[in-house]
């Protein structure tokens, strides 16, 4: 049955509503930023680059880097972008345009997270990388969704045991990135962590300007959260929506964090930018190595 026309909305020129983009502008492998200007960052690195679209935040680039067919995406922050992108994504390979239905055959996209993250544990050099190996969602995106099935719900219920979670507060979900990738992407230079995913940068991340805040012992309580001997690792603002979106629709994602803050000692980075310009290049080299 074709999908209605106010549920899956196409432009005049035929790309999908937000992203402005038609299925031919999109390669298998797919990185996402959150700052539009970091597509540019990441793309200065490619041999060539076929094509280039820019609406609201979202910013565009397809090109190739060592021989590698790679889409760069700018989500722009917070979970509710993630929901339009990674929904439109997976649209435009496995919905067909012109008859309005979905394809027989599905398509699984890479999907590779690189941005910015704050450590939760001293012990985490800044300027270090880690690779999300869970993900928690602070936000409530993965609920309104059939999605049980991806969620590990007896970590979600320690975790909310061990915070005194208000009930007011959406129920923190809990969700896996791609094994395969996870450990590919994973090594010497980029540790495996558990990330949460946050719905704000300053209150829900435990940063008081002049708001007091409604657990002011929130991030030490995570900090202190153990789940079969393992840490939650960094906070941040898309992985958990990455990941939940991901599995659902039945795409491979990783998430590649640049540790610019240390919210346990409360270091900062010298120097952020170098940071995820040796992040943008582990990446890329990875990618470039990964088996298909």
């Amino acid at each position: 049955m074709p999908i209605a026309e106010s549920e899956l909305i196409l432009n005049q020129d035929g790309s999908i509503y937000h992203l402005n983009l038609k299925p031919e502008h999109l390669a298998q492998t797919v990185i996402t930023v959150g700052d539009p200007d970091r597509v540019d960052q990441i793309t200065k690195h490619f041999e060539n680059i076929e094509c280039k679209i820019r609406k609201r935040e979202f910013h565009t680039q397809t090109g190739s880097y060592q021989g590698k067919r790679i889409t760069v995406i700018s989500t722009g922050i917070g979970t509710d972008n993630i929901d339009i992108v990674l929904n439109e994504l997976d649209a435009l390979v496995n919905i067909d345009f012109n008859t309005r239905e979905v394809k027989n055959e599905q398509n699984s996209l890479d999907i590779i997270r690189v941005g910015t993250s704050g450590a939760i544990q001293d012990a985490i050099p800044v300027d270090s990388f880690i690779a999300s190996e869970l993900a928690i969602g602070f936000d409530s995106l993965l609920h309104f969704y059939d999605s049980q099935h991806v969620q590990f719900p007896e970590i979600s219920k320690a975790l909310t045991k061990h915070l005194n979670w208000d009930p007011k507060k959406s129920l923190p979900y809990v969700v896996s990135g791609d094994d395969k990738l996870i450990n590919h992407m994973s090594g010497d230079l980029a540790q495996k962590g558990i990330t949460i995913t946050n719905v704000g940068f300053y209150g829900p991340q435990g940063r008081v300007l002049r708001l007091p805040l409604q657990d002011n012992n929130l991030n030490n309580k995570i900090a202190s959260f153990r789940y079969l001997e393992k840490k939650i690792t960094n906070l941040e603002m898309e992985t958990a929506a990455i990941y939940g979106m991901s599995k659902i629709l039945g795409h491979r994602a990783v998430s590649m964090n640049g540790i610019i803050a240390n919210r346990a000692t409360g270091k900062f980075s010298s120097n952020p930018k170098d940071t995820v310009e040796r992040l943008i290049k582990y990446t890329l080299d990875k990618i470039v190595n990964y088996p298909e």
